[in-house]
């Protein structure tokens, strides 16, 4: 059915959305969200007020109602038109580079050297800060421990024997001495 069908007091009675797609579907091509918007407003007999207080409705049934699509640059057309493969290619917006401002040296006023010298004595000052707590943590783990050696039997033996040879050593001493 197309619009032209419709009695005007069921074209006021229909949506926004609804006579959009109508439109659509009559025309046969997409149209720019503001020049549909125009188009509605004209078929309904809106006022310019009540189109600017119902314009982001529009808006927001185009993007839930699975019947349109946004061909990109607030171009609007119906899903059915684009098979899948072909949407992705003609939905896609081409990317549109911004140009970048042209800066002049004069325009930095920075001292890099200056900058640099900072930084490297803020890395300087934490590795120093590093350095003193590492010593710190390593002179109080050998306070704590002790030196316990796991020897096997062998060593034990060759101590035990160093060890009698000392003391034999040593009572011999004494008794010169004495």
């Amino acid at each position: 059915m197309t619009l032209n069908e419709y009695t005007p007091e069921e074209i006021k009675e229909m949506s926004m959305v609804e006579i959009s797609y109508e439109l659509m579907k009559s025309e046969k091509q997409p149209f720019l969200y503001g020049d549909l918007v125009k188009r509605v407003a004209e078929i309904k007999g809106m006022s310019e007020s009540e189109v600017m207080d119902r314009i982001s409705y529009l808006y927001t049934d185009l993007n839930v109602d699975g019947r349109f699509i946004c061909l990109g640059e607030n171009r609007w057309g119906l899903r059915t038109w684009y098979p899948y493969e072909q949407a992705d290619e003609e939905i896609t917006p081409t990317v549109r580079r911004k140009k970048a401002k042209k800066v002049d040296d004069d325009d930095l006023d920075i001292d890099l050297d200056e900058d640099f010298d900072d930084l490297e004595e803020d890395l300087d000052d934490e590795f120093e800060d590093l350095e003193d707590e590492l010593d710190e943590l390593v002179s109080e783990e050998n306070e704590d421990e002790d030196f316990d050696l796991d020897l096997d039997e062998e060593d034990e033996d060759a101590v035990d024997d160093a060890d009698e040879d000392l003391d034999g050593e040593l009572e011999d001493e004494e008794d010169e001495l004495l």
